[in-house]
């Protein structure tokens, strides 16, 4: 089963149950890629797909972070259960031993790097990792790999 017929599939039992937070998260999440589709004038790939979800994943912590300062627990926490609903629908997430590692194989196969050649070790790596790991995190793995060794 696709990403798109388990979000469709989930939809309907969570209507069908009138679970309203779910519903709205999921109609957000549906409606974010029916937009995608309209924009590009085709039906998405499942790559596509994971990656409107992980794009509305991203959105909805950067809300977070603002609720978070703004001092809305309330929206805080609602925030929180979308962003865990709509984790479901992602590739499992790599961990930060494999992700250290990849990023490991993939600079040994670009041969010598050094700090300069971020952007191109970056562009490498989230090729590899695809919606499998956090971009943050990625940029965090890349500039530990490329830091000087003392």
């Amino acid at each position: 089963m696709t990403t798109r017929e388990r979000i469709e599939s989930d939809f309907t039992r969570e209507f069908k149950a009138r679970n309203a937070s779910a519903v709205s998260t999921l109609r957000m999440l549906r409606a974010a890629v029916k937009n995608l589709e309209i924009d590009k004038m085709k039906t998405l790939e499942e790559a596509e797909v994971v990656d409107v979800v992980g794009r509305e994943v991203k959105k909805l912590r950067d809300s977070l972070e603002s609720f978070k300062t703004g001092g809305r627990e309330d929206l805080v926490e609602q925030a929180r259960q979308e962003i865990a609903l709509i984790e479901t629908y992602l590739p499992a997430q790599l961990d930060d031993a494999a992700l250290n590692d990849m990023v490991q194989k993939t600079a040994a196969s670009m041969g010598p790097l050094t700090e300069k050649d971020f952007g191109r070790l970056m562009k490498e790596v989230m090729k590899v990792t695809a919606g499998k790991a956090d971009g943050q995190k990625v940029s965090a793995a890349v500039k530990a790999a490329l830091a000087p060794k003392q």
